[in-house]
């Protein structure tokens, strides 16, 4: 029996909510797993003696727990937001205050699932857009609390990006491809320029990953537009952060959360926001 545009909607929305809890796992554990490969093969590399290891953490394993009195958690503790809203926002053990991020989370992949489902349609379009979707919030959140940006996830998106596209459904495959090319090079020298130019470093190499797998998704022609509108959004709230005395001008800003705000635009409403762009500088 078919299911109306609104059921599917909902359930979209639903499956968003529970697959959103799951990628709070991912932004909370892949970070830790790569600092503890990165701290194995240091020792390695200088021939340290081995040190007892902390407990091994997966994606899968150990069960959730309170950051504060690491008790596990059981199933009811983990509804996407409601339990949040339940207890509100503390540990039904110690009352230690859970992160906003959960629930930010999960509501966003819900909100991101259900408009994919309502824009694209319950097919294998939308699976597409949801596995680019999905991969943007994981590194948007990462980067925002790491300010990391892991090869794990960037350089599959940018080999997934030129599969889905070898029969242009997307972008055609050359764009793909150029995309691919110009969004790493692109970023790459700009870093260059300002490190010459400052002897810093503006950026870092993730950043590069992300553009080109961008370009691989979207096509070259959208890059000068998704650079240009990530970097304006991160110097306003840069600027912004600044004046209100939340930041300082010598702190980092991550720059691929607003990669990512660029390409969740770019990738909807690529056409109108292309066409808005043109009609503006020709006038």
């Amino acid at each position: 029996m078919d299911l109306s545009n609104v059921q599917w909607i909902v359930m979209a929305a639903m499956y968003g909510l529970l697959f959103g809890s799951f990628l709070n796992v991912i932004i909370l554990r892949l970070p830790l797993q790569l600092e503890a490969q990165w701290r194995r093969d240091s020792r390695d590399f200088l021939q340290l003696p081995a040190s007892e290891e902390p407990t091994t953490i997966t994606i899968a394993w150990p069960r959730s727990r309170c950051m504060h009195c690491k008790q596990t958690l059981s199933a009811w503790h983990n509804v996407p937001v409601f339990s949040y809203a339940f207890l509100r926002g503390r540990c039904g053990y110690c009352s230690g205050a859970i992160s906003i991020q959960y629930p930010l989370v999960e509501i966003t992949t819900a909100i991101v699932t259900a408009a994919t489902v309502w824009h694209f349609g319950a097919n294998l379009t939308a699976v597409y857009a949801l596995i680019f979707s999905y991969a943007l919030i994981v590194l948007a959140v990462i980067d925002l609390r790491e300010q990391l940006l892991p090869d794990q996830i960037t350089l599959p998106l940018m080999w997934i990006g030129l599969w889905v596209n070898l029969d242009g459904h997307f972008t055609p495959l050359d764009a793909a491809v150029l995309g691919s090319i110009a969004g790493y090079l692109s970023l790459w020298g700009i870093f260059w320029m300002f490190k010459l130019a400052t002897g810093k470093e503006g950026m870092g190499y993730g950043d590069f990953k992300l553009l080109a797998a961008m370009g691989a998704w979207l096509g070259w022609q959208i890059l000068p537009l998704l650079v240009l509108f990530a970097s304006l959004t991160a110097a306003v709230i840069g600027v912004t952060a600044i004046l209100l005395k939340r930041s300082s001008k010598d702190q980092p800003i991550p720059f691929g959360p607003f990669l990512a705000a660029a390409g969740f635009a770019a990738f909807y409403f690529g056409e109108q926001l292309q066409g808005g762009y043109v009609r503006l500088f020709s006038i």
